[in-house]
């Protein structure tokens, strides 16, 4: 599991090769095992599979802020498949940033175990999205979380300088400056 950790990365540059039904299911049912506040669980979720559907969700996520437009995924770098992460607010009516910080990292752990890489976004258009996935009022739309198998290797650096910007170094490849443990644990009692 530690290992796992370790690799998890955020991707944003995928192989053309579609994720099954099966895998996707098997994604969302990690997500649905995750602590829930109160045991509500009022999360759904939408999986979008079909090339169609993928191609229809790209216009309406954002990606790379601190890269963009630049590094946005080109034509046939493109997810191949997505998550959408929605509350039943017909069970809970919000106070759920737990229950999807859980959830989303489960499915992203459960993929990543199959190779399968994920851009987690919550900066997405989310009327559009509704409409195209024909959401019904009570259910809003939280996040997004782009899959597929990684076509790029981010890798970790050091913060420097308290700079925490993602970048490209010298040879294209993505670093993401994480802090050190020294500076985030305050001390152990």
């Amino acid at each position: 599991m530690k290992e796992l950790l370790q690799k998890r990365r955020t991707i944003r540059k995928f192989k053309q090769q579609p994720l099954t039904k099966d895998q996707l299911s098997e994604y969302i049912d990690a997500a649905r095992l995750a602590p829930s506040a109160a045991n509500m669980q009022p999360l759904k979720y939408v999986a979008i599979a079909s090339k169609e559907m993928a191609d229809a969700m790209f216009p309406l996520v954002k990606w790379a802020g601190y890269l963009a437009p630049d590094y946005d995924p080109k034509e046939g770098e493109r997810p191949t498949a997505y998550v959408a992460v929605c509350i039943n607010t017909r069970i809970r009516q919000g106070g759920c940033d737990m229950d999807i910080g859980a959830a989303v990292e489960n499915l992203i752990l459960a993929a990543l175990s199959d190779g399968v890489g994920a851009c987690w976004m919550g900066s997405i258009d989310r009327p559009k999205i509704g409409e195209l996935l024909h959401l019904p009022e009570y259910l809003t739309l939280s996040c997004v979380v782009a899959l597929g198998y990684p076509e790029e290797d981010p890798k970790e650096v050091a913060v420097r300088e308290d700079n925490i910007r993602y970048y490209l170094d010298e040879t294209d490849t993505l670093c993401v400056p994480k802090r050190a443990l020294t500076d985030v644990l305050i001390e152990i009692v």
